[in-house]
């Protein structure tokens, strides 16, 4: 296994992690902002107010998305990291 390989599979698999995370982290700057917002037009500045809704909101997508997001790394294990082990690099 060359360099060019390893560079391909190591870029292949930070898509995996981004495509993965990209549902949780989308959802938790909206959440964010959106309470930020809320913070700013009413002067509440609970530290509550930020923190519960937007693990709230993280944990019902994560739990919605963790489906998809396993069965993305299990494909790319299979197809990439295991089938260049098999090989022996």
């Amino acid at each position: 296994m060359g360099e060019a390989e390893v560079l391909d599979v190591l870029r292949e698999g930070l898509w995996v992690a981004l495509i993965a995370a990209l549902p949780v982290l989308s959802i938790a700057l909206t959440v964010g902002l959106a309470i930020g917002l809320f913070q700013a037009l009413t002067s509440i500045q609970e530290m509550t107010l930020t923190f519960v809704p937007k693990l709230a909101a993280i944990v019902a997508v994560f739990w919605v998305s963790m489906g998809y997001s396993g069965q993305l790394l299990v494909n790319f294990y299979k197809d990439q990291v295991i089938d260049h082990i098999a090989r022996g690099f």
